[in-house]
C-alpha cells in the first residue's frame, strides 16, 4: 500500500486552498488535527503545518489517488517552485510540496540544522500525512535531503526523483564568490546586481520567471541567508554512499546548469544502481522543472507509471 490519506478538512483539498502569511498559530481553534508519534499536523484557515522536529513545517497536498509524490526545493526557493508539476500531475498523483527549514512559510528555530536533519523533517512530514511509502525527491538542495533520506529510511522509498542535484560538495573554485554573495546579502541585503547574480544561478539567465522569486528574497530577513547558507556549504559528500541506495532513481538535469555542471549529474546517475538513463533537458539551466516544465514532466510522470505498474 502506497499510503493512506488522512482526513484534515478534506485532506489534500483543503490544503490547496491556502492563505499565505498565517504565521505563529501554535493551538488554533477549530483546527483538525492528525496525531503521530512525530507530532501534528493541522489545517486552519486553509493553511497546512506539521509539528515536527520542533519546526513548523508548511506543506501543500494535491490529494491525488495515485502514489504519492513529495518533492523538496531548492536553495532559496520554497514550494511554489514546483507550481508546474503540481498542475501537470496533481490530479493523478498525491504531491505533496514542502518548504524546509529556512524557507518559505515554514517556522523555523534558529539553530543551525543539516541535511540530515531536514531528512528526518521528511521522515516526520510523511508520519503526519500518514504515507507508509512515497516516491521522493527535489531540485538541488531537495535532492541533497532526499539522498539522505533514502540513506537513513529506505524502507518509506519507493523511488526517488532527483533534479539538478549532486550527491558531493560545492566546487571549491565557486565558493569563494557564494561566500561573498551570502556575506554582503546577510549585512546590506540583496541589491539588484546581486538579487540578480543569484537568480542566474539558481533559475538560470534572463528567465522571466526570475522577478518574482527576486521580490520573495528580497522580502525574507536579510540576515536569514546566514542559516540556510551554512548548511549549504558544511553538508557532508556521500557520493562514496551512493551504492548503498536500492531504490529506483530518475535523474534529471538542465544542459546549461552553471550551478551544478552536467559531469555531477552523469556521476550520480552512475553511482546509484537502480538509476534510469539521464534525462538532459536542453536549453534549462538549475531549475529546469521551473522553466522547462514539459520534459521534466513527461520524465516524472513515465518513471511514476513504470513503478505503479
Amino acid at each position: 500500500m502506497w499510503g493512506t490519506s488522512v482526513s484534515l478538512e478534506d485532506s489534500g483539498r483543503a490544503s490547496r486552498r491556502v492563505v499565505r502569511g498565517v504565521r505563529g498559530l501554535t493551538h488554533p481553534p477549530a483546527a483538525s488535527l492528525a496525531s503521530t508519534h512525530r507530532g501534528f499536523c493541522f489545517t486552519v484557515a486553509g493553511v497546512p503545518h506539521a509539528e515536527i522536529n520542533g519546526q513548523r513545517i508548511y506543506h501543500e497536498d494535491s490529494g491525488g489517488r495515485g502514489l504519492p509524490l513529495v518533492l523538496a526545493h531548492g536553495f532559496l526557493m520554497d514550494h511554489d517552485m514546483f507550481a508546474p508539476q503540481v498542475a501537470a500531475l496533481g490530479s493523478e498523483y498525491r504531491v505533496v510540496t514542502w518548504d524546509e527549514r529556512g524557507h518559505g512559510l515554514t517556522d523555523t528555530t534558529p539553530d543551525d540544522f543539516s541535511y540530515w536533519d531536514s531528512a528526518n523533517d521528511l521522515r516526520g512530514l510523511l508520519d503526519a500525512l500518514v504515507i507508509e511509502r512515497a516516491v521522493v525527491g527535489g531540485v538541488s538542495q531537495g535532492g541533497f535531503l532526499s539522498l539522505r533520506f533514502a540513506l537513513r529510511h529506505p524502507e518509506r522509498v519507493a523511488g526517488l526523483v532527483l533534479l539538478n542535484t549532486q550527491s558531493g560538495l560545492e566546487d571549491p573554485e565557486k565558493l569563494p564568490q557564494y561566500e561573498m554573495m551570502a556575506d554582503v546579502w546577510a549585512t546590506d541585503g540583496p541589491s539588484d546586481m546581486i538579487a540578480d547574480t543569484v537568480a542566474a544561478i539558481l533559475i538560470g539567465p534572463n528567465r522571466p520567471e526570475s522577478a518574482s522569486w527576486i521580490a520573495r528574497w528580497k522580502a525574507r530577513p536579510k540576515e536569514s541567508i546566514r542559516q540556510i547558507f551554512r548548511t549549504l556549504v558544511t553538508r557532508d559528500d556521500i557520493t562514496a554512499r551512493l551504492g548503498e541506495i536500492d531504490a529506483p532513481a530518475l535523474v534529471v538535469h538542465g544542459e546549461e546548469d552553471t550551478a551544478i555542471e552536467m559531469p555531477l549529474a552523469e556521476a550520480l546517475a552512475a553511482g546509484l544502481p537502480r538509476a534510469r538513463p539521464l534525462v538532459r533537458v536542453p536549453g534549462a539551466a538549475h531549475a529546469a522543472n521551473l522553466t522547462h516544465p514539459e520534459p521534466v514532466n513527461a520524465a516524472i510522470a513515465g518513471f511514476l507509471r513504470e513503478l505503479g505498474n
